[in-house]
Formats: C-alpha cells, sequence, structure tokens
C-alpha cells in the first residue's frame, strides 16, 4: 500500500490523529496489532479535559460522549478524616467528563470504519525502515503475509512496548525515569458511586473513589508491587477501603458486584526527543503518567493535535518547519504535565521510607490545601486542562 501517512497504532493517540488528518483531506493507514475487540476492550481512565473534550466534539464525533458521560464537577482528598474539596467551575470555570477510554475509542474506531478509511487490525508491524529518506517503508504481517506500507511520514502511536521507538538508532533519544515501589489495585464493581472523585491519603495507603456510570465505581487501593489480583478477596477489598477512605459506619460506600480486577504498575517515563527523521512518536511511545493525575489520554490527544498541525502545513507547502520542531513544541508541556502527576503521587500516597518528619509534611501540605483557596485553584486549574495546546 502507499498512503502519505502511516500510523502504527490504533489507541487513542493514533486514531486521534487519523481524524484530524482526515479532516484536512490527508490519506493515513492505521495497523493495530491486536484485535479490534482487543482494543475496544482495554479499560483505562476516563477522566477528559476540557481539551479533549473540544477536539472529540470539534470533529464531530462526541455526540455518545456528551450522551453518556458523566460531568464531574468536584475533587476530593480526604486525610486524618478530614475532606478537603475543590470545586472546579467555581475555581476554573470548568469541569470534566468521565467517559471510558474504551469508549472513546470505540467511537473513533466506528466513524473511521464507517468512512471506509483504512484500519487494519492483527497486523504487526515488524520494522520501520528509511526513516531518514523520503519514503520510509512499514514492515508488517496480516493475515499471515508480510507486507508493505509505502509513506511520506510515519507516526508511532504504539505505546510504551511498541516497535516505533524502537526503531530510532541508538543514542538519538534519552529517557528520563522514575518508578514506584507500589501499584493500584483497580476494581470495577456493580455499585453506585460516590458523589465526586474522591482521593485519600491513609496512613494505611492511598485509596480513590471514582466512577464509570452511574451504576458503575472504579476503585483502587495502593498496594505492593508484587502483589496480585487475586489475593484480594471481596471483603478484603471492601474492608480495606472503608478504612482507608474514613468511611468508618460503612455507609458511604456501596458495596456490589466485583467483576474486574487488575494490577496497574506505577512509573514515570520521559522520552526526548520525540522525533527522528521522518518518525514522529506520541502518547504513551514517548511518556508514561502516574495514573494519579488522570492525563495518560488527555496527553496523547494533545501530543496529536501539534503533530497534526505541523503534518497539514508539511503537505500543504512542503515546509518542515513545523515538523522540525514538533518534540520542542511538545517537551515544555510533557514535562509540565508528568509534574503534576508526580506531585499528586507525592502528596496522597503512603511510602514506606518516609521518615515521620517527611510524613508530618505530607500531612501539613494538605492542611495548607484546605485552608487556601489559592492553593485549591493551583490544583484546579491543572487538573482541568493543564494537557490544552493552543489551535
Amino acid at each position: 500500500m502507499r498512503t502519505q501517512v502511516g500510523i502504527v497504532g490504533a489507541g487513542p493517540a493514533g486514531l486521534f490523529l487519523a481524524h484530524l488528518l482526515a479532516r484536512q483531506g490527508i490519506e493515513a493507514v492505521v495497523l493495530e496489532a491486536r484485535s479490534r475487540a482487543y482494543v475496544e476492550g482495554r479499560v483505562r481512565a476516563g477522566v477528559l479535559e476540557a481539551g479533549t473534550i473540544d477536539t472529540l466534539n470539534n470533529l464531530g464525533l462526541g455526540e455518545r460522549m456528551m450522551r453518556e458521560g458523566l460531568v464531574d464537577n468536584g475533587l476530593d482528598m480526604r486525610f486524618k478524616g478530614r475532606t478537603i474539596h475543590l470545586d472546579l467551575p467555581g475555581l476554573t470555570g470548568r469541569g470534566v467528563r468521565i467517559y471510558g477510554q474504551q469508549e472513546v475509542v470505540k467511537d473513533l474506531i466506528a466513524a473511521r470504519l464507517t468512512a471506509g478509511s483504512p484500519l487494519v487490525f492483527e497486523a504487526k508491524v515488524d520494522r520501520i525502515e528509511g526513516l531518514e529518506s523520503g519514503r520510509p517503508r512499514v514492515h508488517y504481517t496480516h493475515d499471515g503475509i508480510e507486507k508493505v506500507l509505502d509513506c511520506d511520514l510515519v507516526a508511532g502511536c504504539d505505546g510504551f512496548h511498541g516497535v516505533s521507538r524502537g526503531a530510532v538508532p541508538d543514542g538519538v533519544i534519552e529517557t528520563y525515569t522514575r518508578s514506584y515501589d507500589f501499584a493500584w489495585l483497580g476494581v470495577l464493581a456493580k455499585a453506585a458511586p460516590i458523589a465526586d472523585m474522591t482521593y485519600s491519603n491513609h496512613d494505611r495507603g492511598f485509596a480513590l473513589c471514582s466512577r464509570r456510570s452511574m451504576s458503575i465505581s472504579r476503585l483502587y487501593l495502593q498496594v505492593p508491587a508484587s502483589d496480585a489480583p487475586e489475593n484480594w478477596s471481596d471483603a478484603r477489598f471492601w474492608d480495606e477501603l472503608h478504612m482507608r477512605m474514613f468511611d468508618e459506619g460503612r455507609s458511604e460506600i456501596r458495596e456490589g458486584e466485583i467483576f474486574q480486577r487488575d494490577v496497574a504498575q506505577l512509573r514515570s517515563y520521559i522520552a526526548h526527543p520525540m522525533q527522528y527523521g521522518n518518525l514522529f512518536l506520541a502518547g504513551d511511545a514517548v511518556h508514561i503518567v502516574p495514573p494519579a493525575g488522570a492525563k495518560g489520554l488527555n496527553m496523547a490527544v494533545a501530543d496529536v493535535r501539534v503533530l497534526a498541525r505541523a503534518m497539514v502545513g508539511y503537505f500543504a507547502t512542503g515546509a518542515r518547519a513545523g515538523l522540525d520542531r514538533y518534540s520542542a513544541d511538545c517537551i515544555d508541556r510533557v514535562w509540565k504535565t508528568i509534574r503534576f502527576s508526580v506531585s499528586l503521587t507525592d502528596l496522597l500516597h503512603k511510602f514506606d521510607h518516609y521518615s515521620p518528619f517527611q510524613r508530618g509534611m505530607q500531612m501539613a501540605e494538605l492542611d495548607h490545601i484546605a485552608g487556601s483557596e489559592a492553593a485549591r485553584k493551583v490544583i484546579a486549574e491543572q487538573y482541568v486542562n493543564l494537557s490544552n495546546v493552543a489551535d
């Protein structure tokens, strides 16, 4: 096949990019190693910032999100039995919307297939070559047949473990990493959620209550990195959640059938530059963010908005200025967004290596936020729209 842009990966970054390009009449082929069912079934966080909401609506693909997504106007943080409430619209003029990443992906896939635009599932990319030439080639296998996609530009949107970043020669990309010695045990439960997204810093560890709908709760507990979902019976999970959320009377958090469990390892990761020759990396391929800030999907959308603009300019005029500064246009935003998520992680989790002094400082910071509208506004502004980019 021959196309203008070869997109590796049908996650949010690749799919949003394909739609942004198609709106400007630019051809793209999306290659995804997994099946459609697998891609649409991947459960990820679903807190959409203002910029992501606007992008989906501007593409004409936000109807189901606006109809079924939940408006979230509050963010709570608990400590020592107290609750800090952040009134997001009151502090920033905007809220966020709860709409699962897998639902966003379903909408993007359905729209692309309805339009008859190329989206090939179970197409495993084996290698990418010619990145320094004007005609990169993406070699992939589909239905047991080795095939080649010729293109002008390649977008690597295939995540942390994908092949795209690995196509860059050694020594070109510098990486920055921070790992954590704990993880998040996450469950989906058939139970009505509490009113607002609520984080809790308890002496036994972090907890989070969020929602996927008015009848489905998404709940998390901080656990050791070596822990496994099967170690947690329903009773053990609910007992620990009530305790960490300071719900001593067990009257606030509704219990229900737990129908999915997973453990997510936490890390921070940045790879820079985000490009090499005619390869441009976006989303999880070049940055991983701790989940406390709910920024992963929003960062990917911000990346491809910058990238789409640069590609449109290139195909319209032949000028590479936008393409050549893609990394420079993204990197400050990436660092700031990850800084926010890391700071929330540091503020809200129990660290075994913390001294009593460090634990006391953590509580003092939460106490300061509770008493300062300015401090709450700083957090709220970053929570609702930190990943956005100007058009």
